[in-house]
């Protein structure tokens, strides 16, 4: 029998983060602290074999498991993945430990429960990339939210209670749709295997209405216009390892969602309402991109930013070619380096100087030269500089948008002209120019830790920028059989 991988890439860190729990209060912050780095050590390691023994040429799922969970209901625990779901637990497993490095000085109360909620958090967000049971999908899905629900909530700002349950509210009320959805489907086949609501052929209205019950909560977590307004406040008032986690991570299972639920599931529904999710997705990158421009504060302006860049994911979805699908998924992959990277930089200056308050720095680059060499570079890959992996996920997108509609590239490609704008912005305000703040000249520059966090996301931003090759190679084949999927699918006669 071979060995269960995806079992121990959802099981290790949720077992680490319950070994974490146990070492109690905070006289063994210590013990807590090393248990969680050795627990997200091995949930990196754990994921590995995925990337290294994954058939590139096949475009179905791999590595699959199954075992009868509640045969009541024909409920299985069902886990596979394919060459999209790859990168993304990879991401995953690899955002925690940074996160788990992050927070090591940082946090000095409720140690334990803080590095415990990220790793049990890991688990069940490498279960939602993994499930291949509707209900199994949708318990990791509901499940991720407590430990960010109490991450936000915990070890967040003065206004955390408002951001999560704002945060909750959205969620939970967007996926109660979807469980509507999967209960249909059910009804349909008797199963809530995801493969056979593949294989299930539904009149339009029908598809229509599944599409929504899953576009409601989709669009809520990637998040999209007009939906997007609980992410602000979160990040703003989330503590820096919640914000790398909700920015990398957490936005990415909405956009995961369509390519596995509401585009195969409903095919025709996903073609006849291209030009709606086009239209939102332009929306997203070009408004609110507007909108950051006139942040004030730096978390803020980075959590805008997050909700233009993901518009672009979707905007590649949805012109139905191999350019802006692969595009869109590279677009994820770099935005998971890159916004978490900033997210993290924010952290920096802010256990130093205790202010995300652009107005209140100036000068950075005369008493922190290398962490300002890291933040710029970051700076540059959020505004899609060429041989940053910010670049190559955007440029596959605009050249999609292309071969499908001139205007729909040009709209999207304003993006780098305000990208530019808002990112350029912040840059010349916060680390150029004479030290304008008493505080910010006795900055002291990165120590050791904060130096090989930056660095490692800093080495990924420029591998993914300079050779996009081996995760383009990983996902293709998947993506030509989606496409051929949703090509194939007819409408169904009379309507």
């Amino acid at each position: 029998m071979e060995y269960p991988i995806l079992s121990a890439s959802i099981w290790v860190p949720i077992i680490a983060g319950l070994l974490v729990l146990a070492t109690g209060s905070d006289r063994n912050a210590t013990l807590a602290r090393w248990l969680a780095l050795a627990g997200s050590v091995a949930g990196f390691l754990v994921t590995l074999p995925l990337w290294t023994r994954f058939d590139r040429t096949n475009g179905g799922f791999q590595f699959q498991e199954g075992h009868s969970w509640i045969p009541a209901f024909n409920i299985h625990y069902h886990l596979g993945v394919d060459g999209i779901a790859v990168p993304l637990i990879l991401l995953t497993s690899f955002t925690t430990l940074i996160v788990v490095l992050a927070g090591w000085e940082v946090i000095q109360k409720r140690v334990a429960q803080y590095m415990a909620a990220f790793l049990i958090m890991s688990g069940l967000m490498i279960g939602v990339f993994s499930a291949l049971d509707g209900i199994l999908f949708y318990v990791f899905w509901e499940a991720m939210l407590i430990p960010m629900f109490l991450v936000i909530g915990i070890w967040g700002g003065p206004n955390r209670i408002y951001a999560t349950l704002k945060f909750f509210l959205y969620t939970l009320l967007g996926s109660l749709l979807m469980l509507v959805a999967f209960i249909y489907l059910y009804h349909n086949t008797n199963s809530f295997e995801i493969v056979d609501y593949y294989a299930l052929r539904m009149p339009l209205h029908v598809q229509i209405l599944i599409f929504f019950a899953f576009f409601m909560a989709f669009a809520v977590k990637i998040p999209m216009w007009p939906v997007h307004t609980w992410l602000p406040d979160a990040h703003v008032e989330a503590p820096t390892g919640g914000s790398v986690v909700l920015a990398a991570i957490m936005l990415k299972l909405g956009a995961y969602g369509f390519l596995r639920f509401a585009m195969p599931i409903a095919p025709d529904a996903a073609r006849y309402l291209a030009d709606f999710m086009i239209t939102l997705s332009l929306i997203a990158i070009v408004y609110i991109a507007l909108v950051a421009l006139v942040q004030k504060d730096m978390k803020k302006l980075i959590a805008y930013s997050s909700i233009s860049h993901m518009g672009f994911v979707t905007l590649g979805f949805f012109i139905f070619n191999p350019l802006g699908m692969e595009g869109g998924i590279v677009q994820m992959i770099s935005h998971g380096f890159v916004s978490g990277a900033l997210f993290l930089c924010v952290g920096v200056l802010y256990d130093r100087l205790h202010s995300r308050q652009i107005a209140d720095y100036g000068g950075v680059v005369n008493t922190m030269p290398t962490f300002t060499a890291l933040a710029v570079l970051f700076a540059m890959a959020n505004a899609g500089l060429p041989g940053t992996s910010g670049f190559v996920g955007e440029f596959l997108v605009i050249l999609g948008a292309l071969q499908a509609n001139f205007w729909i590239a040009f709209v999207a490609a304003t993006t780098l002209i305000f990208g530019a704008a808002y990112t350029l912005w912040m840059v010349k305000r916060v680390y150029f120019g004479e030290v304008g703040n008493r505080h910010v000249a006795a900055l002291q520059d990165l120590n050791g830790r904060e130096l090989l966090v930056l660095g490692l996301l800093a080495v990924a931003t420029l591998a993914l920028g300079v050779w996009p090759q081996p995760l383009t190679d990983m996902t293709h084949a998947t993506v030509d059989q989606l496409l051929t999927h949703l090509a194939q699918s007819k409408l169904p006669a009379g309507i």
